[in-house]
């Protein structure tokens, strides 16, 4: 079969036009977690705007991640019929939107259904991104980008953060959505001159001309029907369950005597999450020298160790044991993340989806939880919960190693 000279293009694409992905998709990324995660910062601002209380603030959070879950699928089948390039920048023209009408929402029923749509528009990144580099990279680059854009998710996960609990100090609802629509629109143009126009699904579409139907459905069920990936999201699910949810009952648990600290204050916790931003980061490297298995099992024991270290419950302790849970799960993320992609010969953005899409309901139900561990025993109860689940990740990762045996050590290190 020829190749045309754009596919050729495609396939031999130069260092500056990776550099260029990368660094688009990875700005797009902090783009999508300062939205996602600004509200977790927000909830004392939020609960005084719109009359309601903290606790019931927090559906604004659950509401976003359910819905991006499930768009993850939709965003999947779409990129890998249209393109990869088209619905995120779309998704991202559309987020600038949603984030002006959050300016002029008057009830919180109203700031529901727009953070529920967010969340719709907010999947399309994590969906498509590590295709599109799966697509355009070569296998010696791909572990490579994917650690950096793991970093940026970790680096807008912060700034989100931050960011929410800066705008509670200093401003009011309408002053903060107005910024926060400002920075998204900059960071969407940042990323509109940054992504290349190279599209490898497109050429692909072009030469096998089709609509939608339900053969678009069958990647989802390959992927289900492989062993090794569904190990995958299920260490992804576990994995995520502990982490977003120790970071929220910390706070609370800061917020308690012998403590006190503030509704500020509690938000610097998460710039723990930079030594998961220095892991990722770093992993690829790591995952050349170690192989993903070793990996696995050593950054699911820094989680148990950090979890186990706040136990100290002092102020020093809980951070040296949430700097050291951060580092392990993002080098486990990011190893995870891109073993995906590297497995998926085919119907790549679905396989991705599926990861993140398990990953995001794992966020979700961890609340939960976690909740009766926290209710009877407090922060030692949510250790011991935290643990339970740690364990199962360890187990899984003991079932891969029996079952899956890398090839050669670049595939290995390719993850």
């Amino acid at each position: 079969m020829s190749i045309s000279p754009f596919e050729r293009e495609i396939m031999t694409a130069s260092r500056a036009l990776q550099l260029r992905l990368i660094w688009g998709l990875s700005l797009a990324s902090v783009v999508i977690y300062i939205n996602l995660y600004m509200v977790q910062g927000m909830l004392p601002l939020i609960a005084t705007s719109f009359s309601v209380s903290p606790a019931h603030a927090t559906l604004l959070l659950s509401v976003t991640s359910f819905s991006m879950a499930f768009a993850l699928l939709f965003y999947a089948t779409l990129s890998d019929k249209l393109g990869r390039r088209k619905p995120l920048l779309w998704s991202l023209a559309l987020l600038v939107l949603a984030d002006i009408m959050l300016i002029w929402v008057q009830d919180f029923s109203a700031l529901v259904a727009v953070r529920l749509f967010q969340g719709v528009l907010l999947a399309a990144v994590p969906a498509i991104a590590m295709a599109y580099f799966k697509d355009l990279l070569d296998t010696s680059v791909l572990l490579k980008a994917g650690a950096i854009y793991i970093g940026a998710n970790s680096l807008g996960g912060i700034a989100g953060r931050l960011l929410g609990g800066l705008m509670t100090k200093y401003l009011s609802w309408v002053e903060a959505m107005g910024l926060v629509s400002v920075l998204t629109l900059a960071g969407v143009v940042g990323v509109l001159l940054l992504l290349p126009r190279l599209d490898r699904v497109r050429i692909r579409r072009r030469q096998h001309k089709s609509g939608f139907g339900l053969a678009d459905l069958k990647g989802f069920g390959l992927h289900l029907g492989d062993a090794t990936l569904v190990k995958l999201y299920l260490l992804g699910a576990l994995a995520f369950m502990v982490m977003v949810n120790q970071f929220s009952y910390i706070q609370l648990h800061l917020m308690q005597a012998p403590f006190h600290w503030g509704k500020f204050q509690v938000t610097l916790i998460f710039l723990c999450y930079l030594s998961g931003t220095y892991a990722s980061f770093r992993s690829a490297k790591w995952v050349t020298r170690l192989g993903r298995q070793p990996l696995f099992i050593l950054s699911a024991v820094m989680m148990c160790v950090g979890s186990l270290v706040t136990l100290g419950d002092t102020s020093s302790a809980i951070v040296i044991g949430f700097l050291l849970s951060s580092f392990g799960f993002f080098t486990f993320h990011s190893v995870c993340n891109a073993w995906v992609a590297q497995r998926a010969q085919q119907h790549r953005a679905k396989a991705t989806a599926l990861y993140l899409c398990s990953y995001y309901l794992g966020a979700a139900l961890g609340g939960p939880f976690l909740l009766p561990f926290w209710q009877h025993w407090g922060w030692s109860g949510v250790v011991g919960g935290s643990l339970t689940l740690l364990s199962g990740v360890i187990f899984i990762v003991v079932m891969l190693q029996r079952t899956h045996r890398p090839r050669t050590p670049l595939l290995d290190a390719a993850g």
